[in-house]
């Protein structure tokens, strides 16, 4: 029934919004620390670049909230139960990224941003709203949002320390299940969106990472 599913999904949100997730899959920083030589530890970080990783951190934290919320809102929203299978796998991958990146701002002293009850309430309406436009245009959606997310990971490796490994096989294992997910809306039968909304979904993910780095 459709309240068992809502209340699942708020149960799930709630869950991510806290902070409580709980990954299927080992982090890759933990990965990456057993493979390296020497270890791959934090005390080469400075306290400036421990802030900076923080923020960016932080900012891919709130990313993934608002997948969750995203992807939530599109799987009450679609009638067909390939799409709804299809954003539940995707969440479950969406839930690991919650989890690694909360655990990657708990080693590096830091917390999640304050805002993350706002950005996941502002993301489901969109989400649900995408997803009552019609399934095309709800795997459009999709497909756009991890593009720009793709694009926003890259300039994060650019931007991490190159010593700081734990966080940098974090952003790349999200990145590639990232292209991967906007493959598979694709492949399903999404739409390419206007350029205006894609220059609005734009804008608002700048307010949104922009804020988010700091609070």
């Amino acid at each position: 029934m459709f309240s068992d599913s809502l209340i699942s999904e708020l149960d799930r949100g709630l869950r991510a919004i806290a902070g409580v997730t709980q990954a299927s899959r080992p982090t890759p920083a933990a990965i990456q620390s057993e493979n390296s030589a020497p270890p791959a530890g934090d005390d080469a970080l400075t306290a400036e670049e421990r802030r900076h990783v923080a923020g960016l951190m932080r900012v891919n934290h709130v990313g993934e909230v608002c997948a969750q919320a995203l992807y939530q809102a599109q799987k009450l929203a679609t009638k067909r139960p390939e799409l709804r299978t299809a954003f539940e796998h995707a969440g479950k991958e969406e839930e690991d990224h919650l989890a690694w990146t909360a655990h990657r701002l708990s080693e590096l002293g830091s917390r999640p941003s304050l805002l993350n009850p706002l950005w996941y309430a502002g993301a489901f309406a969109i989400g649900f709203v995408a997803g009552k436009c019609g399934d095309k245009v709800s795997l459009g959606f999709m497909s756009e949002t991890e593009r720009q997310v793709e694009h926003h990971l890259d300039s994060h490796l650019d931007d991490l320390p190159a010593h700081d490994l734990r966080s940098r096989a974090i952003v790349d294992q999200m990145r590639l299940d990232e292209i991967e997910h906007g493959q598979a809306a694709r492949d399903a039968g999404g739409i390419e969106l206007p350029a205006p909304v894609q220059r609005v979904m734009r804008a608002a993910a700048k307010v949104m990472t922009t804020t988010a780095y700091y609070i």
